[in-house]
């Protein structure tokens, strides 16, 4: 697409050739398919608990793990970087879903990967560091409130009534069903979270969210309780992957989509890059921004095709691949390609994992996506930057997330250009 540098590598060569120049033997094989193994193990439930969340069916979250995996790693700008569903999208994938339809919300994932295309070829990826982080910092506690209160009604096993969107109104609608509290539900949860704490204190390394979903489904199975399945409430998981097929791309279509579209975009090449960078703390790595944002659109472009939802980048999830041994892109793959075999030959025992056990699940996602640990910071620092960081996350939780960017980067603007004179601080990349 353009020409090198010299002694730089072209623009937009993706990490994988790079690493099979430097020479790729059997031991690196074995050590990547290792660690692509583990995350596969911590995929899985995420995928089908953000399938749900968002309003789709879960067979949906594996598709986006096999396609979009397979291409982040294969053509991006990154070694050790997973891609995927991600909590973040659960937000605007839900709306979407709920004003469009599941065709709309495929035709708006294509329409995104269309623009992250372009935005690559524009280099914008170098720009990310220009993004106020109090913006981010404000959706991202947003979202994780939002992740919250649409798991409660799983996580309580509450039933007989339909749940608004609206966070206001979701609120009412659970508090007038409190009556129909499951307290096996409850206790599923809370023994699944109890085992995913547990496995993260006394042995950080082992795919501990995997065995907490599976004892929790067990407990449901083997003691015969009155608590919602995958089965129960979806069916049976496809064991193979849908036929491909173009979305609806009439211009009054694409018109109506593209707010969503630019949304499910930013977020991606936003997420993309911060896992990126996160990626390059902790392996010593650097990524190329440009090459990752390109990637990013083919995989969307790849996951609406096959029916998948937004992917992009996967901060806890690379974190994991690095922590397992994961070197090279082909790690990444193997991820995918081990979803892949799973789907082809086990897609039946989905249909018995318990929804609250997966509830937990998005739960600690939730906490974990906020960073709690920040938050003293987030609230003690500039007055200028709390007030981005609870308009930002007030109109996540209460309006909605195009209008919570949109005003909170604009207030950040006006904010900046008021002190103008005084030096940016130093980028400050999220801890996993």
């Amino acid at each position: 697409m353009s020409h090198s540098v010299q002694g730089q590598p072209p623009q937009f060569l993706p990490k994988i050739i790079t690493t099979f120049q430097e020479g790729y033997g059997l031991s690196d094989f074995l050590r990547d398919s290792a660690a692509g193994l583990t995350v596969a193990i911590v995929a899985l439930p995420l995928a089908l608990a953000i399938a749900i969340a968002s309003g789709v069916d879960p067979a949906a979250g594996l598709t986006t793990v096999i396609i979009a995996g397979i291409l982040i790693s294969a053509l991006g700008g990154s070694r050790t970087q997973i891609g995927g569903p991600t909590a973040a999208f659960i937000v605007v994938v839900y709306g979407v879903v709920r004003d469009f339809g599941a065709d709309g919300l495929i035709t708006a994932t294509f329409l995104a990967g269309i623009i992250l295309c372009i935005a690559a070829l524009l280099r914008v990826g170098s720009l990310i560091r220009y993004v106020p982080e109090p913006v981010i910092r404000g959706f991202t506690i947003g979202i994780g409130i939002v992740i919250v209160a649409s798991q409660i009604k799983d996580v309580f096993g509450l039933t007989g009534a339909e749940i608004p969107a609206d966070f206001l109104e979701k609120m009412s609608a659970l508090w007038s069903i409190r009556d129909s509290f499951n307290l096996s539900s409850l206790l599923v949860a809370a023994l699944t979270l109890a085992i995913i704490i547990g496995f993260r204190r006394f042995a950080p390394k082992f795919p501990g969210m995997a065995v907490a979903v599976i004892a929790g489904s067990l407990a449901v199975g083997s003691l015969q309780l009155d608590v919602a399945t995958i089965g129960s409430r979806f069916g049976a998981l496809p064991n193979a992957l849908p036929a491909p097929h173009l979305p609806n791309l009439a211009i009054e279509r694409i018109i109506e989509l593209l707010p969503s579209a630019l949304i499910i975009a930013f977020l991606a090449g936003i997420e993309s890059l911060l896992s990126a960078m996160v990626s390059d703390k902790m392996s010593g790595g650097h990524h190329r921004s440009n090459t990752e944002v390109l990637a990013q659109g083919f995989a969307n472009l790849g996951s609406a095709l096959f029916g998948g939802l937004p992917a992009t980048g996967a901060i806890a999830r690379t974190a994991t691949n690095i922590r397992a041994g994961g070197k090279t892109p082909v790690a990444g793959i193997m991820h995918a390609l081990i979803v892949l075999v799973f789907m082809l030959v086990a897609a039946p025992l989905v249909g018995y994992l318990a929804l609250p056990a997966l509830a937990a699940v998005l739960l600690l996602t939730a906490w974990n996506m906020s960073e709690p640990d920040r938050l003293k910071a987030d609230f003690s620092g500039r007055r200028d930057d709390v007030i981005v960081i609870l308009l930002t996350l007030g109109l996540t939780v209460l309006v909605d997330l195009t209008l919570a960017i949109t005003l909170g980067t604009i207030a950040a603007l006006l904010f900046r250009f008021r002190r103008r004179n005084v030096p940016p601080p130093d980028w400050q990349t999220p801890e996993t």
